[in-house]
């Protein structure tokens, strides 16, 4: 049996690497064509930008075309910084500039509890549209801990992983965790059902 063919929407090259571990051997992922347009993810939800970028790149291929938008919700910020999670400290922002201004913004805060939330969303050329999601709840570290990773791995405990943050954990076992380890692998399910 032949393996699902998606076409990647994302233009992070930490996150397409991330995505194609996460699916090895069992979704062919074809990486985003060099010369697809870049896509303004104005939505103002994780599923309206991920469905943004995947219809953008179905259009430009022809082909079912895979996305995925993800947050990182705070209990003490009333969810922030969510949607806004890739630019938190501005539209150019690093990574470690994100990390910073969260550091800053939780300072003498006890109620560290937050989320990550990934939306995967596949969009096929007949219009249709496949949607998943994952969560991983866990809680934000007072500092930096852990060499592996992106984005706000050093600082997102999950809850089950022995007080240790994503950076510290393998590849594999983030993955199994993740929020974005657990949205792909509904997706597969869902692409592999029946």
């Amino acid at each position: 049996m032949s393996l699902p063919r998606l076409v990647s929407a994302s233009a992070n090259p930490h996150k397409v690497a991330e995505i194609a571990s996460i699916l090895a051997g069992l979704v062919e992922l074809s990486p985003r064509p060099a010369d697809a347009p870049d896509v303004v993810e104005d939505a103002g939800t994780l599923e309206g930008n991920a469905r943004l970028k995947a219809t953008a790149i179905c259009r430009a291929t022809g082909l079912a075309a895979v996305s995925d938008d993800t947050g990182l919700f705070v209990d003490a910020m009333h969810g922030e910084p969510g949607v806004d999670t890739a630019y938190y400290a501005g539209p150019n922002a690093t990574y470690a500039e994100n990390r910073a201004k969260l550091l800053h913004m939780l300072q003498g805060v006890d109620d560290r509890r937050a989320r990550f939330r990934t939306v995967v969303m596949v969009v096929h050329p007949d219009g249709s549209e496949l949607v998943v999601e994952g969560v991983c709840e866990g809680t934000i570290a007072t500092e930096e801990r852990g060499e592996r990773g992106f984005g706000f791995d050093p600082l997102f405990i999950p809850d089950g992983g022995g007080g240790r943050t994503f950076s510290e954990m393998s590849e594999t076992e983030k993955n199994s965790m993740s929020h974005r380890g657990r949205a792909f692998a509904a997706l597969v399910q869902a692409l592999t059902k029946g």
